[in-house]
């Protein structure tokens, strides 16, 4: 029995237009992890919808209609292997879904690849998925210059070059350690460089896509800390019964553990015990962190529990919190952020309103010095600890203690105008009248 390959969630972000499913769709293809027969109905499919070129796209497209029809654990994510790992890809198709499955913790990426086009350069997209992509703790950057076949790029290595540079420079306002981010030239819808080196770009002695992939290194699994697990859906399957799906955070889930999902139907919580995981349609006796699991709890029904609860063991029950502080940045607020404030966070799966009570401190974001002039107002590009007042009950975590579980973005009126994590909380008793 071969040893099992290491796993890796890898999510591809960039800017709308700039290419990301087509270089997911060719990656999967060059590797043999879609086969021919399928890219031909594809590219018949796209050339009927008059949208020729777009096959290589269609294949994560694809692959929702036929996962929306039974019920798959890892709606928009894909298996892939390589000689060395075995990856989740994560495409995330457009701004929101982009911020729904990777912000909301749904789809925690360990590693990101970002998608910028040779012809367009940094868009607004590109600046804020890097910041994004930063704040949310995806661990390993590569940065893929798609498009050099487009006319006007032809393969030029100096246009290739500037963007590296322009993109460096928004890697580095962002907070990444730009020495360690990777740069390589692609051009997806034809191929070149994806799983082989091109002849086009003989100037290039890198890596292809492929081999830049194989490099990311696997992160450290939170085994060691507490189990957590935040519900994105709930199921009932016949022959089973009610089957709660979600991707474990931190800890281990073990058939026959005692867990306890809060905050619940009621806000109290529910326990049961695990009777079964299932992962990729296959039955598992433990999960670890990065598992898409679905499982099945005695004890719990599915009007106990909804999308944003969470569980963990019953002897260390997730934090329920009445409010709590944190570190911001608003990034793209069309005036500007006051006490008394009420946008919705999204905290991991979950969806809740909050309203600023405090600004604790206003901080400069390059240096993190407390700013102590105009510190009732908060604009784009400002950094803050605030207090917040959850307006129903909801889990976070502190920074300190469960990183994992301690990130959220803030939306209003369908953009993100902040994203930050908790670094304190005050608990709410859940035994209380």
């Amino acid at each position: 029995m071969a040893k099992e390959k290491e796993h890796i969630n890898l999510v591809f972000i960039g800017h709308v237009d700039h290419g990301k499913s087509t270089t997911v769709g060719r990656l999967l293809f060059d590797t043999g992890n879609v086969d021919e027969q399928a890219m031909r109905k594809l590219k018949e499919k796209a050339q009927q919808l008059g949208k020729g070129g777009f096959e290589f796209a269609f294949v994560m497209d694809n692959l929702k209609e036929e996962q929306e029809r039974g019920v798959t654990i890892d709606l928009a994510h894909k298996k892939f292997h390589t000689d060395k790992y075995y990856f989740t890809i994560i495409d995330a198709p457009g701004h929101k879904d982009f911020i729904k499955n990777m912000i909301t913790g749904a789809s925690q990426a360990d590693c990101a690849v970002i998608v910028v086009a040779a012809n367009d350069g940094v868009n607004a997209q590109t600046k804020e998925h890097l910041k994004l992509s930063r704040i949310f703790g995806v661990g390993q950057l590569c940065v893929a210059v798609n498009k050099m076949d487009i006319s006007g790029v032809d393969y030029s290595e100096a246009r290739y070059n500037e963007v590296v540079e322009e993109v460096k420079k928004e890697a580095k306002v962002a907070g990444w350690p730009v020495d360690k981010v990777r740069f390589l030239p692609i051009a997806s819808l034809p191929g070149e460089n994806i799983a082989k080196p091109s002849e086009k770009m003989s100037w290039w002695k890198g890596d292809t896509l492929l081999q830049a992939v194989d490099k990311f290194e696997v992160p450290q699994k939170p085994t060691d800390l507490p189990l957590r697990l935040a519900i994105q859906d709930v199921y009932n399957i016949t022959g089973i019964g009610v089957v709660p799906v979600g991707r474990i955070e931190t800890g281990v889930m073990k058939i026959g553990d005692k867990v306890t999902v809060v905050p619940g139907r009621e806000g109290k919580g529910v326990s049961g015990e695990v009777k079964t995981i299932e992962m990729h349609h296959e039955q598992h006796n433990t999960a670890g962190p990065g598992d898409n699991v679905g499982f099945n709890v005695r004890g719990i029904g599915k009007k106990d529990i909804a999308r944003g609860d969470v569980l963990g063991h019953a002897d260390n029950v997730p934090a329920v919190v009445t409010e709590f502080t944190a570190q911001i940045v608003i990034m793209n607020h069309p005036t500007v952020v006051t006490v008394g404030y009420t946008p919705v966070f999204h905290i991991h799966t979950a969806q809740v309103a909050c309203q600023f009570v405090e600004i604790v401190k206003k901080l400069n974001p390059a240096t993190g010095q407390e700013v102590t002039e105009g510190k009732d107002i908060l604009r784009n590009g400002d950094a803050a600890i605030v207090r917040l007042k959850p307006l129903q009950a909801c889990v976070i975590e502190k920074q300190g203690e469960i990183p994992q579980m301690s990130r959220f973005a803030i939306r209003d009126s369908g953009t993100t105008v902040a994203a930050g994590m908790c670094i304190d909380h005050v608990k709410k008793d859940l035994n209380a009248k």
